[in-house]
């Protein structure tokens, strides 16, 4: 259950959770989460005989958007094994991931917003852009998840 305060909560402190069992274990924490949304789909209906003249708007599929994760490379290959997975074929390597905002005290391990990423799968990687002037940027990965649904707690 989400944790309500009156002040909104800070977006840097956060944990993402693979489900691959390795919440416990540092394999590279992710530096940016995007597009954790959710959309309704709506079906315009009007019967013949209405009085009115216009559509009745009814809820219809719902979907969630891809959520993209981006971190440094660290030369951990839990990402890549994952999308070889999916790319082999294996409909059974898909995922519920979970990301949990946690307070801005960062010894408080307790997440007070969970969203779940149902049945999510890697549609895209992307490695990072190597470059020989300037280097003093950090070398990131991306990884885009297709997901079913999204649930919040």
């Amino acid at each position: 259950m989400a944790e309500f305060r009156e002040t909104p909560y800070s977006v840097f402190n956060y944990l993402v959770n693979l489900g691959d069992g390795s919440e416990g274990e540092v394999q590279g924490g992710f530096s940016e989460v995007s597009g954790l949304n959710a959309e309704i789909t709506i079906a315009e209906y009007r019967n013949g005989n209405a009085p009115a003249n216009y559509v009745t708007k009814i809820p219809a599929v719902s979907k969630a958007g891809d959520v993209t994760l981006k971190r440094g490379v660290i030369g951990a290959e839990n990402i890549y094994n994952w999308l070889d997975q999916i790319r082999e074929g294996d409909v059974t390597a898909k995922r519920n991931v979970e990301v949990k905002l946690k307070r801005e005290n960062a010894t408080d391990p307790s997440a007070v917003v969970t969203w779940k990423l149902i049945n999510a799968m890697p549609i895209k990687w992307t490695g990072p852009t190597l470059t020989a002037k300037g280097g003093s940027d950090v070398a990131m990965e991306e990884l885009v998840l297709s997901v079913e649904h999204i649930e919040q707690s």
